[in-house]
């Protein structure tokens, strides 16, 4: 029987377990990435490690998320990071350079390589044909020590592309039809490998796209072919060298295989407040539009921006729509202003913002109260964009371009103009001068602390019995912007302390002082939840401050892939119902205990949780490899770790 794409990658860098869907397995890890906004938290676990130098074949420290410097606190952390880097061999992105997925998708992506990284849209780079997979910082850390990556050996879905795109209709649409057919739920375990006739019509960039948000769908990550067009792309990029060919055998095997036919893809867009809420274009025009921002990592490529560029040539932008740009990175932006089309973009009323998240990650550019903003970026949860009452919808740079036109939402095919030619040069100009790479002289060199940089702190064992109350319930599609918030307050992620006094701020504001007070009163705190618990971003400070805060349990109807790893990394039990009807039993304030828990986990018996307050009872499952049980009963990673 010949093998998939995935199988292929797996099994050239097993290093434990059997690739048997849904048990665990152990991979080496060639490439690691972080992110200023959850690697200083990697890298201050990683010091603790002590390993005198990375293990990898490539890591890469990108600042690319706060860089918006109010106060001292993110400057302090990027001078703290690249002082981490120069000591331990690690290759900096330095701020101006540009978004990290980007980045590594011109620069670092190599065909049939391992690669993770401290953010959800790591998947990205399965554009190139690798296994590329959003983690904790801790799991970082650890690939970074030399250890291997664990997780439940996924099973594969293949998604045949076939036809080709219409006029007006882009890579953005794909994946929002994507989103259409497997929701944001009920994929976690589950890699999605494309194939099909249609993949020919379809550039590195644009495949990139659709990997990017494949994260969305709660998938391990999306991996393409490598093939005639990615080794165009590598070249274009002077780094043919890398390229090898990866496909699938033709017997290969798959748990679900899916068909789509471009050519009957429309525009669409995903309606607040979820990436799977989708409709046509059409069917919302008309609606007025006050925010445009094009870029973030799933749509600001070169093609990308040269499309809107033409779109627009000649057009102001509306005077009711603000117009923000991002480039993907500063070789975007390089190769944009050398070829006219960043001075028809200004021309056509673009802010011209800073190669980096900003506006995705709601630390810039808010819009104003109750604003419609159209966004090529990847997730309109609420609150993410900075505003609470804003209404955010997810589409594509064509349908961007449209509304800088109108003030409105209107379907791109009704411009009246004729679809633009936009293509990526084959030879596009490289400047890698701010990408520092680490030289054995630095290897000595003191790392800098700024007051806002602490420890980490380190959760105690396993107690026998657990016994607090349920602290918050909450529903479905709980995401970690909902647990822990992005935007301004994310320049507290190096101090743990007082970036948990927002944990839940957007929920229940009184969340944090009273957890703080059960714990320092001898109580647990428990949460309660829907669906889909611990969506978005790999950010492990919505594991780690809750821990903090004295949080032992998360009992949810579902948890999704990486927020679970997390919980686990820092001795939060991550509960499922056993019959999803209980979570209605449940309310806030109700006195929950587990005894006999360090037995139960240790021998992997069921679990049974006693309503003190109703005098109920229910099961939950926790399932867990050994390697889990170990870290959970010692109250986390960091408590079983010896010291290298």
């Amino acid at each position: 029987m010949g093998k998939n794409i995935v199988e292929k990658i797996l099994a050239g860098h097993l290093v434990y377990g059997a690739l048997a869907p849904g048990g665990e397995i152990g991979i080496r890890i060639d490439q690691t990435l972080t992110q200023d906004a959850t690697g200083t938290l990697a890298y201050l676990q990683f010091e603790a490690m002590n390993v005198p130098r990375v293990r990898t074949e490539l890591s890469v420290s990108y600042i690319d998320h706060n860089t918006i410097q109010i106060g001292f606190e993110n400057a302090d952390d990027h001078r703290y990071l690249m002082s981490v880097a120069q000591k331990f061999g690690i290759v900096l992105s330095r701020a101006g350079n540009g978004i990290c997925h980007q980045v590594h998708l011109e620069r670092f992506g190599r065909p049939g390589k391992t690669l993770i990284g401290s953010d959800s849209h790591t998947p990205t780079c399965g554009a190139l044909g690798m296994i590329a997979i959003g983690a904790g910082g801790l799991d970082v850390a650890q690939a970074m020590a030399g250890e291997p990556f664990y997780l439940a050996c996924p099973s594969v879905v293949k998604i045949n592309l076939e036809g080709r795109l219409s006029p007006w209709v882009s890579a953005k649409d794909v994946i929002l039809k994507v989103l259409e057919i497997f929701s944001t739920k009920g994929n976690v375990g589950t890699v999605f490998e494309y194939g099909g006739r249609g993949l020919a019509t379809l550039s590195v960039p644009e495949r990139a796209t659709i990997a990017n948000m494949g994260a969305e769908c709660g998938v391990t990550t999306s991996v393409f072919p490598s093939d005639d067009l990615t080794r165009q792309f590598l070249r274009s990029q002077e780094r043919e060298a890398d390229f090898i060919e990866l496909k699938a055998d033709t017997d290969a095997v798959y748990a679900r295989v899916e068909t789509i036919d471009l050519s009957r893809i429309e525009p669409l867009a995903a309606k607040p407040h979820s990436p799977d809420n989708i409709a046509t274009v059409r069917s919302l025009a008309g609606i007025p539009v006050q925010q445009v921002c094009l870029g973030s990592c799933t749509n600001s490529s070169y093609k990308d921006l040269v499309t809107v560029a033409k779109i627009l040539k000649g057009r102001i932008a509306h005077p009711d729509v603000s117009f923000i740009l991002a480039p993907g990175s500063r070789q975007v932006l390089d190769n944009l202003a050398r070829d006219g089309y960043l001075a028809s973009l200004i021309a056509s009323g673009a802010r011209l913002m800073e190669n980096a998240c900003g506006f995705c990650i709601g630390n810039s550019q808010s819009p104003q109260s109750g604003a419609v903003s159209l966004r090529t970026s990847n997730r309109n949860f609420p609150g993410r964009s900075g505003t609470l009452d804003a209404d955010i919808y997810l589409v594509s740079p064509e349908t961007a371009a449209a509304a800088v036109i109108t003030g409105r939402f209107t379907d791109p095919r009704d411009l009246a103009m004729e679809y633009p030619d936009a293509r990526t040069p084959e030879k596009l100009v490289i400047d890698d001068s701010l990408i520092l790479r680490p030289d054995d002289a630095d290897r000595n060199g003191n790392i800098y602390r700024g007051p806002n940089i602490g420890a980490p702190p380190v959760n105690t064992p396993l107690p026998d019995t657990l016994a607090g109350p349920v602290t918050i319930k909450v529903g479905d599609k709980i995401t970690t912007d909902h647990i822990i918030p992005a935007g301004a307050r994310m320049k507290y992620r190096s101090n743990i302390p007082r970036y948990a006094e927002f944990v839940f701020e957007n929920v229940d504001a009184t969340f944090a002082r009273r957890a703080l007070a059960n714990k320092e009163a001898g109580r647990h705190n428990i949460i309660v939840a829907g669906l889909s618990y611990g969506q978005g971003s790999s950010r492990e400070h919505a594991a780690i401050c809750p821990m903090y805060l004295g949080v032992r349990a998360v009992i949810a109807k579902s948890l999704e892939r990486i927020h679970a790893a997390n919980l686990i990394n820092f001795g939060i039990l991550p509960l499922a119902f056993a019959d999803e009807k209980d979570y209605d039993t449940l309310g806030e304030g109700d006195e929950l205990e587990i005894a006999g828990l360090r037995t139960a986990v240790a021998v992997g018996e069921s679990l049974t949780v006693a309503n003190k307050t109703k005098g109920t009872s229910f099961a939950v499952r926790l399932s867990l490899s050994p390697r889990q049980k170990e870290m959970i009963l010692a109250g986390g990673a960091f408590n079983v770790r010896s010291p290298k």
